[in-house]
């Protein structure tokens, strides 16, 4: 039987810019910490899959990863 691997959001705190643009779109997710770099709150949740793509795609320099 094939071992079942969570995934997990990952923010890449020294390419984030904070932009917000990931608040912005899934704030349940993400968070401006008070260094003005974003911050996973929440682990990835099957249900909001297509929202958090979202965040990823619009992500101005790809430091948001889900693994």
């Amino acid at each position: 039987m094939a071992e079942s691997k969570e995934k997990v959001l990952k923010v890449d705190e020294t390419t984030c810019i904070g932009c917000g643009a990931c608040v912005g779109i899934a704030d349940e997710y993400f968070e401006l910490g008070g260094d003005q770099v974003s911050k996973v709150i929440k682990q990835y949740d099957e249900k909001d899959a297509d929202l958090i793509e979202e965040a990823i795609k619009n992500c101005p320099v790809e430091a948001i990863s889900l693994e």
